[in-house]
């Protein structure tokens, strides 16, 4: 018998199933296609992990998050992290900041000048300073949402529904009632909503309090773009190569991060994106997947630049949603038995199972969220 039912099976969703059944909750996941499916956040199996963030409450919670990552991957015996080490810098990025909140947090990074960071990784041009933090990684998204979903289902109290969208939600005497658009009905005490790109157009279906709508952020999603460029010299490429490092740059000019290409871009080449250079679409219902030559323009004269150890043409190029608020803060907040998670604003992936965790304590009342993701303190961000 269901007590919780959870929408999406994205990395949130399927992180708030795994918490809520290893609790000895009995959880239904519904979700609208098939869990960490291409027209999500979720897929795919290149994702940064890092640590370094100018705010010491974020770099906090990675800490927090990587014993999350640990369990998971001894647990399930997966590895769902491929260490690589990670490079910030730029005119606006900060190393020394950002090196200041590393040591606070007790998190091992070097500060390096441009010209010793260019000895040793010469694949790249620094004009700054430079920070390296060598804890960092890529995580594989969608087999942490397969091995979130395995774990769950070990404890034999999960169930995942697949296509199965949902149009509303309805509250019924205590609990909920869930309708689908294709007429089929769910029943639960409480409910997670982790729909991502999804929420905007879902928001006003949850039978939400007026006021708590009109506190909740603007909700922007982005049909962001991603390009992979080969490496130039062959022995960079496979899985078992020495893999290039992960990298965030923010200029006044442009901000963009890259990382080693995963499995689903056959491990040969480096994945560059511009932050926040997407589309903005109404929901995740409006994305089209056409990538926009400007865009692509744009990251191939950054590669020239940035990047002389890849060839500066794109071998493959795809899309995906970021789901984002004003302040860039994540929403994880509850109304009586119904708790949000979401948005996660381009850089949740690495809290995956933290999330999860801050919505069980959320739901179950065993703990709390930091005060920054509740809708009361992004009341009035709407720009």
């Amino acid at each position: 018998m269901t007590d919780t039912i959870v929408i999406g099976a994205g990395l949130a969703g399927a992180a708030a199933a795994w918490q809520l059944a290893e609790r000895g909750h009995h959880v239904t996941v519904l979700e609208r296609t098939t869990p960490a499916n291409e027209h999500g956040s979720s897929h795919g199996s290149a994702r940064i992990f890092r640590y370094a963030y100018p705010e010491q409450t974020y770099t906090d919670l990675v800490v927090r998050s990587k014993a999350g990552w640990d369990e998971l991957q001894r647990t399930t015996g997966t590895r769902l992290i491929r260490p690589t080490g990670a490079l910030d810098h730029g005119d606006i990025r900060n190393p020394s900041g950002l090196a200041t909140v590393l040591e606070a947090a007790g998190v091992e990074h070097e500060l390096l000048s441009p010209g010793e960071a260019r000895a040793r990784w010469p694949q790249f041009h620094f004009e700054t300073d430079v920070l390296w933090h060598p804890g960092a990684g890529v995580l594989d998204a969608g087999s942490t949402v397969d091995a979130m979903l395995s774990a769950a289902s070990a404890t034999g109290r999960l169930e995942v529904r697949t296509s199965w969208p949902v149009a509303r939600v309805e509250r019924r005497g205590a609990g909920y009632r869930v309708h689908s658009a294709t007429g089929e009905v769910a029943e639960a005490d409480a409910i997670v909503v982790a729909a991502g790109g999804w929420l905007p157009a879902l928001l006003g279906e949850l039978s939400l309090p007026s006021a708590f709508l009109d506190q909740f952020p603007a909700l922007e999603v982005r049909q962001e773009q991603a390009y992979h460029f080969p490496y130039r010299e062959a022995e960079d490429a496979g899985t078992d190569a020495a893999p290039w490092p992960t990298f965030i740059f923010k200029s006044r000019e442009l901000q963009t991060y890259g990382l080693p290409g995963g499995r689903d871009a056959d491990w040969r080449g480096q994945k560059v994106a511009q932050f926040n250079g997407g589309k903005i679409i109404d929901s995740a219902l409006a994305q089209d997947g056409v990538v926009d030559a400007a865009n692509r323009r744009a990251l191939v004269a950054y590669a020239e630049t940035f990047l002389p150890g890849v060839e500066p043409e794109p071998y493959a190029e795809t899309t995906c949603l970021f789901t984002t608020t004003p302040t860039e803060d994540f929403v994880i907040d509850r109304v009586d038995n119904l708790v949000v998670v979401s948005a996660c604003s381009g850089h949740g992936g690495k809290f995956a199972p933290l999330l999860g965790e801050l919505a069980a304590d959320v739901l179950t009342g065993t703990g709390s969220v930091p005060a920054e993701f509740r809708v009361t303190a992004q009341a009035g961000a709407r720009a």
